[in-house]
């Protein structure tokens, strides 16, 4: 008996082991919350009180972010067609050079000529009749000559998209210096790839030898050209005759200031309180090279993305742009190349040309400059020196600056933070973070499905690094320091699998992490999402402009302008994530419906602001106002959604995804079925 007792002891002791390793085994994504049938079946309870104590959301929290990279500003905001108009080498980086070479193999045939990219010959079986020409230009170091046959024309071309479905008109500019021979020289819209088929035409007289400015306009008929269908602009001699030509301008007539009217109506809607002009691109800009006259203005490389950096769109235009959509101003200081006499002259600059000219804006000292990556960036133990510096010196031409010092990204921020709160107290009113994550997991073999839920629980995860960096900055006697995510944003590869920026899963991503700002709206006060203009925002490909999912959820957020945070209670299913995504890889009780209650700046409506992560199933609750005296009129009810997490908007369905309103009666108790993968904002009038 001794024996046996023994023997079942071991077995027990073994079984008890094996189990407790198990156990200890954590989870990838465990739906905790949800192992009970009757949460499965029955209504998730929303209750909405007032809070114990009042916490006030700063409209800021709903910022974007413009920064010079893809197509946001040139072919973007800036309504010019033509692409390096002033025929400059050395604008694109050799790697984005081969990209457009691999993608359209006349572009490199073309630069055997002597044209840069992106211009072609007119009629490549001529031969060599082009030759650019360096010191001797109407705008930056480079020109082309142009060289004729007799009896034949010739000439060079740029391939381009017209927002024909909006109009038909266009006027442009050239700088043209005769050389000799006949001074004619024609413009003109062509079919693409089908040089016989003029389209429309101008013609201008370059009499003068010396540099000299012309204009020119071309008309197209209705049904001339389709909708993203490119077509060829030409510049094209005939005789015997030799020209110089530079810095070539085309705009649509309807252009405002320059810029896209289209775009410009996305991003008023938006009601952006701010917009960030920053970014990479930051850490080497010379905002000196970016005012002026613009035909003086010299193009370069943008070095931080190695790609065309015209200098068109500058300061004055960046405030102009500002002013149409009425958003303030909020720019990164260059603590990269720059110096902390650049910095003030900018903020001076600035300060004469914007508003009542009285200053008081929000600059940023630098952006990212932990990152090796950043052109000119400071040794971490100098990161503190250098922002003191550049502090003092704005501090001297405006007093009243709301600075933002570079912080470190919220996954990885203490030891570089530590170094940023010892400069003293006043040297900056808050401290930068970005939030940008892709779909990187530690769990090996992850699903799509695995690393969709990491991704989106995310935004929740963050509150726990907010509140760290927040008593990081107590324990350094800097209690009054307030954080800005200047950055935000869900990126993913192109495998159209897992949620990305331009995807619905952007949009619950941009939810949540809106519902994360408001939650910690105490100490986050700024916030920025990447960007206005491409990524999370308004996208043009090919003349069409449209929006993404994500953009949709912020303009849908800012106008329902809200202005304190309320209670809520919710018995919400949530999820775990283990071995999620690199920064924040443990992630605890994440709720499929996230749901943040406020009431509206005017005090006029109560606001639901509800995230729906479970990608499969659409979720009920019962809400609960009872608290509130709700108008049992009609609340307006905006949803965001669409077939599936992974639906985008692009050229060619631009309006696949877009914000949904409908008026719906609410009772003090009202039940509503939220759709799955959907962002939904409730807006319920209170009574008087």
């Amino acid at each position: 008996m001794k024996d046996l007792d023994e023997s079942v002891a071991k077995i027990i002791k073994s079984l008890t082991l094996l189990c407790l390793a198990v156990l200890a085994v954590p989870l990838a994504w465990s739906q905790m919350s949800e192992s009970s049938p009757e949460l499965q079946n029955n209504p998730i309870v929303i209750r909405v009180s007032q809070p114990d104590t009042r916490q006030e959301i700063a409209p800021t929290l709903f910022g974007s972010f413009l920064e010079p990279i893809g197509h946001s500003t040139y072919g973007g905001l800036w309504a010019n067609v033509v692409e390096n108009s002033s025929f400059e080498e050395g604008l694109w980086s050799a790697e984005n050079l081969e990209t457009q070479w691999n993608s359209r193999p006349e572009l490199r045939a073309a630069s055997s000529l002597g044209l840069p990219a992106p211009w072609e010959p007119l009629y490549p079986a001529e031969g060599g009749r082009y030759a650019p020409v360096r010191g001797d230009a109407a705008n930056s170091a480079q020109s082309i000559l142009l060289m004729s046959l007799p009896g034949k024309e010739v000439g060079i071309l740029e391939q381009v998209y017209l927002p024909v479905h909006r109009e038909l008109k266009y006027s442009g500019s050239l700088w043209l210096k005769h050389v000799d021979g006949n001074d004619t020289v024609k413009l003109s819209l062509r079919r693409h790839a089908d040089p016989a088929e003029v389209l429309a035409s101008s013609v201008v007289q370059a009499t003068s030898a010396a540099w000299t400015k012309y204009t020119f306009h071309l008309e197209l008929s209705s049904g001339q050209v389709a909708t993203l269908e490119p077509v060829d602009l030409v510049i094209s001699l005939e005789g015997d005759a030799r020209v110089l030509v530079d810095n070539v301008v085309l705009n649509p007539d309807d252009a405002v200031d320059g810029m896209d009217p289209e775009v410009l109506t996305l991003a008023r809607e938006l009601h952006s309180p701010a917009v960030r002009f920053g970014g990479n691109f930051t850490s080497a800009y010379d905002w000196h090279h970016g005012v002026g006259p613009q035909d003086t203005r010299v193009s370069e490389l943008n070095l931080a993305w190695g790609i065309p950096e015209y200098n068109t769109f500058g300061t004055v235009e960046f405030l102009r742009f500002c002013e149409l959509i009425q958003a303030k101003p909020q720019i990164a200081l260059n603590l990269g190349t720059g110096t902390p006499r650049d910095a003030a002259e900018w903020v001076s600059f600035v300060n004469a040309h914007w508003a009542d000219h009285r200053g008081g804006l929000t600059w940023e000292l630098g952006n990212e400059l932990w990152g090796n990556y950043q052109v000119g960036y400071p040794a971490a133990s100098l990161a503190a020196a250098v922002t003191l510096a550049n502090s003092e010196a704005v501090r001297k031409v405006d007093p009243s600056a709301r600075l933002i010092a570079t912080g470190g990204d919220a996954g990885l921020f203490r030891e570089w933070n530590a170094q940023q709160l010892t400069d003293p107290a006043g040297t900056f009113d808050y401290l930068s973070s970005h939030f940008i994550f892709n779909e990187d997991v530690l769990l090996p073999d992850a699903t799509n499905e695995f690393r969709t839920m990491a991704m989106l629980a995310l935004p929740w995860g963050l509150s726990e690094r907010i509140r760290a960096m927040k008593q990081q900055a107590v324990e350094a006697h800097r209690p009054n320091v307030q954080f800005a995510f200047t950055e935000w944003l869900m990126i993913a590869d192109h495998s159209h699998t897992v949620p990305s920026y331009n995807n619905v899963g952007g949009a619950l991503f941009a939810g949540g992490f809106l519902n994360a700002m408001m939650r910690n709206s105490d100490v986050v006060s700024i916030a920025n999402m990447t960007g206005i203009i491409e990524f999370g925002g308004i996208w043009k490909k090919r003349e069409q402009v449209y929006a993404s999912p994500a953009y949709w959820v912020l303009r849908t957020y800012a106008n329902a302008r809200p202005g304190t945070l309320l209670k809520v209670d919710s018995t919400s299913p949530t999820y775990n994530i283990s071995k999620g995504v690199t920064q924040l890889p443990e992630i605890v009780g994440a709720p499929y419906l996230d749901v943040v209650a406020a009431q509206s700046e005017d005090g006029s409506k109560l606001l639901l602001l509800c995230v729906n992560r479970n990608v499969t199933r659409p979720e009920t609750a019962l809400i609960d106002l009872s608290s509130f005296r709700v108008d049992t009129g009609s609340a307006q009810v905006t949803t965001i959604a669409g077939d599936g997490v992974l639906a985008e908007n692009d050229e060619y369905s631009p309006n696949r995804v877009i914000a949904v309103t409908h008026t719906e009666r609410f009772t003090a108790k009202h039940s509503y079925t939220f759709p799955n993968a959907s962002v939904t904002v409730i807006e319920i009038p209170l009574k008087k």
